[in-house]
């Protein structure tokens, strides 16, 4: 990839433009800059600061060079290199969210390396021929990525995704490469009751890929049947995890479910990077890329999710306060040099307000009432009513509003992002390429480990060994040009030596 000399001078309008045109992550790459183009070191210093606590490396070399990857170089001067993005507009990068869903989907597999090779080894060991695998998730080119690896080794494959949640090409030419598609933007909830009823009757699933464990749930509650038949379940997200594990709680769980949400190469990534990085960038497509700049956010919610967002804007120039319920988390914020305080006390003089829990009500009605005029509220942790929409009356969903005037009643205007859906994927492309590839890798360990020990799993939560993390995580490092660390095989360690021996000789 060559965007050399591109005009934008500053790291945010960069970070944004870049994100939200490729859906590629800028953390965890390599930033090149070239220190020739620009003798401006204030401006140099700013960028390597801004870059590092986005999570880049920052180093210097030829920035003309395209064929390192994960290696982004910068200039900050203007230039040629242009896109024309057919409406007289132009930018330093392809806007992908414009090509062709076949297009969108060979760019995603190519910058998907780690899915692909987990899947060669995986297939060697595994056999996934006739495999008949129903996937509940946000329908977008990075997940036609999933569904043709599985498709490759012999396994069926279908999809359904909730409105608002698909992306149309993509559903089009999944539907050309004989792939199942229940999925579709205009549906009613009845409608997408029924596809997903529909996908499970065409496919009789052994398995289920689930994100949010509400499709496996209906597949217990309508299609007991079906379940009866089922190797297991892998689930993506926390509050799916959560869903399950109240179930299993309750003597209820009818199936072995792979707690995929609970894999480091998930939360860790994902959630942190993943979430974090794209929920700023769409936030900066909806508002302005320089809107976070003196403003004072309160982030609520200190997990993965909630530090991974708050870690990047205050990057561009945000005050952020944190407000977690949790002691042990607001003294991680706190040694991460932000202030925490209760929620009551935040909302009062927040510009933003931010829910990254996955628990419904986080901000309440009450939270509503004390909160400025004209103040943002946006939702990074991904649940329906994290704010408390259905406490107001006037409030009717309706997706595709990036921005829409609430009336909190005997209370404040406000401005809510994406209707309360989760801002990333509802208003912009989801999480990076990069980091879904990681996440996918733990889908597709977790699906081989429900056929490989096929009927000798407890219907329980399962959470995969440290053996998969390690196996996805030298993968990853591979493909970018890093490695781990090697240990001496034996270090003559014995538990019977102890410091007091070494004093004696």
């Amino acid at each position: 990839m060559n965007i050399v000399n591109h005009p934008y001078r500053d790291f945010a309008s960069w970070a944004q433009t870049f994100s939200q045109h490729t859906n590629q992550s800028l953390a965890g790459a390599s930033l090149v800059i070239d220190e020739s183009h620009d003798k401006n070191k204030k401006d140099n210093a700013l960028l390597r600061s801004q870059a590092a606590a986005w999570g880049m490396n920052v180093v210097k070399g030829d920035t003309t060079r395209d064929d390192i990857p994960f290696a982004y170089p910068y200039v900050p001067a203007s230039g040629i290199h242009e896109y024309d993005d057919g409406a007289g507009n132009t930018a330093p990068f392809k806007d992908m969210r414009k090509v062709s869903g076949l297009d969108a989907m060979d760019y995603a597999q190519e910058h998907m390396p780690v899915t692909h090779k987990l899947m060669e080894r995986l297939a060697k060991t595994v056999d996934f021929h006739g495999i008949r695998i129903a996937t509940c998730l946000i329908l977008e080119p990075k997940t036609a990525v999933l569904l043709r690896e599985l498709k490759a080794v012999g396994a069926q494959v279908g999809v359904c995704c909730e409105p608002g949640g698909v992306d149309e090409r993509v559903a089009e030419q999944l539907r050309a490469e004989d792939i199942t598609v229940e999925a579709k933007n205009d549906w009613t909830s009845a409608q997408y009751h029924d596809g997903a009823l529909r996908l499970l009757d065409t496919l009789k699933p052994n398995i289920i890929i689930d994100d949010g464990a509400s499709f496996a749930r209906l597949a217990a509650r309508e299609r007991p049947e079906i379940v009866r038949n089922l190797i297991g379940v892998a689930e993506e997200t926390t509050s799916g995890v959560r869903a399950f594990q109240a179930m299993q709680g309750d003597d209820a769980l009818p199936y072995p479910v792979v707690a995929v949400n609970d894999s480091a190469l998930k939360t860790e990534f994902d959630n942190a990077h993943g979430t974090g990085e794209t929920c700023v960038t769409t936030i900066q497509e909806i508002l302005g890329t320089q809107w976070f700049a003196g403003k004072n956010l309160t982030v609520i919610g200190y997990g993965p999710v909630g530090r991974g967002f708050a870690l990047r804007v205050r990057a561009l120039g945000a005050h952020v306060t944190i407000c977690d319920t949790d002691p042990v988390a607001c003294l991680k914020a706190v040694f991460e040099g932000f202030p925490t305080t209760d929620i009551s006390e935040a909302l009062p003089d927040t510009d933003m307000a931010v829910s990254a829990t996955g628990v419904r009500h986080t901000l309440a009605l009450e939270h509503l009432h004390l909160m400025k005029p004209n103040a943002v509220l946006a939702v990074i942790g991904g649940i329906a009513d994290e704010i408390a929409l259905d406490d107001i009356p006037s409030f009717h969903h309706q997706p595709g509003n990036s921005i829409t005037t609430i009336s909190v009643p005997d209370g404040p205007e406000l401005r809510l992002l994406a209707q309360g859906d989760g801002v990333n994927y509802t208003a912009g492309g989801g999480n990076p390429i990069e980091i879904m590839d990681l996440s996918f890798a733990v889908q597709l360990s977790a699906v081989a480990h429900l056929i490989g020990n096929r009927g000798n799993l407890p219907n329980q939560i399962i959470r995969l060994d440290a053996a998969t993390d390690r196996e996805i995580a030298s993968i990853a490092l591979q493909v970018r040009g890093h490695q781990a660390s090697h240990a001496i095989a034996d270090n003559g360690y014995s538990w019977k030596t102890t410091r007091f021996d070494a004093m004696q000789d």
